[in-house]
């Protein structure tokens, strides 16, 4: 019960205010800029949310980061993109959690250890408050898997299905 309350009020304690000091404004264009560009070269879709603390029902159910991440990824619609091979990236900075949901068309592609080769280094970087480069270091290495697997054809273009900025909540 300790362990319970303990989590909630570190999560209360954290606020978009919190987000905006670790990831300020220009953090979060140089972000949107390297997705735009890393989505010119492939047809995949990368989607970045960055969550200050969990939502105060999601802590009394006991749920965690994965869950969460697995709820905005339908909710970001990343799920929702022609080629089925959308990725979110989600921080839970409260915890300094961070999961990657793959839509089943890269998933196809890439196998949990691969993911977890990428998860590993951004919770390091996370760990040691290096957020930016954390995420950048991540959308390049996703952005490797999908140029990989899902490259464009010379003459062909990316329908950018969802928006490029990170979403913060």
């Amino acid at each position: 019960m300790i362990k319970r309350f303990a989590r909630l009020v570190k999560h209360r304690c954290y606020d978009e205010s919190d987000v905006r000091r670790v990831l300020p404004a220009s953090a979060m264009e140089r972000i949107e800029a390297q997705v735009a560009s890393s989505e010119r070269g492939h047809s995949g879709e990368i989607r970045v949310c960055v969550e200050a603390g969990l939502p105060l029902n999601w802590l009394w159910q006991g749920r965690r980061a994965r869950d969460r991440a697995v709820s905005l990824f339908g909710e970001l619609r990343v799920w929702d993109t022609e080629h089925n091979n959308g990725v979110l990236i989600y921080l839970l900075l409260a915890e300094r959690a961070v999961e990657i949901v793959a839509d089943r068309g890269i998933n196809r592609h890439v196998t949990p250890d691969q993911w977890q080769g990428l998860i590993d280094p951004m919770r390091q970087a996370f760990r040691d408050a290096r957020f930016e480069e954390g995420l950048s270091q991540s959308i390049a290495a996703i952005d490797g898997l999908l140029r990989r697997d899902f490259c464009l054809k010379p003459g062909d273009h990316n329908a950018d299905e969802l928006p490029n900025r990170p979403d913060i909540r």
